[in-house]
């Protein structure tokens, strides 16, 4: 039987989008299971003192190009944000959120789509409001959660528990505390869950 793989993700990562279309796939959703850990990239850089692809020019160049040749290799649907880097903090409590409210799954689908495959502008807290609706969640009462100190508190937490845990990027696959950092080492860590 297969070992659980912690799944370390932020919707600001376009590789990261790539990873979790390869979790979805039904091969990998049979036989094994993921967690998905929601961090803050951003912080998880600083822990580190990194400074992030998005803010070095040649690697933001690279990483447009970079992304599209990996998707069309995997038949992944993709559109480079051209609104990137989308500041996802309110949106990685927002999983936080839909945790308790048991709808994960769906506002983590729904959020990386409109990121990285409809290519909406996430900095804009109207087009927040419209995908919240389209999923039933109430905008008004979802902007007052992601304010609660005890939601921020949760992701400063488990960004600093993925930091104490080695984490460094995203996205990163733990399984028998060995990291896999890249959407490119997704086989490896499954191999590790089978020993």
């Amino acid at each position: 039987m297969s070992k659980p793989i912690d799944f370390y993700f932020d919707f600001v990562s376009p590789y990261t989008f790539i990873s979790f279309q390869q979790i979805k796939n039904t091969k990998f959703k049979e036989d094994f299971k993921f967690r998905l850990k929601p961090i803050l990239l951003g912080g998880l850089h600083n822990l580190h003192k990194i400074t992030a692809p998005a803010f070095i020019p040649a690697k933001a160049r690279f990483m447009i190009r970079d992304c599209k040749m990996v998707c069309e290799k995997l038949n992944i649907s993709f559109k480079f944000n051209s609104y990137f880097p989308i500041k996802t903090v309110d949106l990685m409590r927002g999983v936080l959120i839909a945790e308790e409210d048991g709808i994960a799954n769906e506002y983590i689908n729904k959020i990386f789509e409109s990121i990285w495959i409809s290519g909406l502008n996430l900095n804009d807290p109207q087009i927040i409001e419209k995908i919240l609706k389209n999923i039933g969640i109430n905008p008004k009462t979802f902007f007052l959660r992601v304010g609660n100190q005890n939601i921020k508190d949760e992701l400063k937490k488990r960004t600093q528990e993925a930091f104490e845990k080695g984490v460094f990027g995203a996205p990163t696959f733990l399984v028998n505390n060995k990291i896999f950092w890249g959407q490119d080492r997704i086989e490896f860590a499954l191999k590790e869950s089978l020993k």
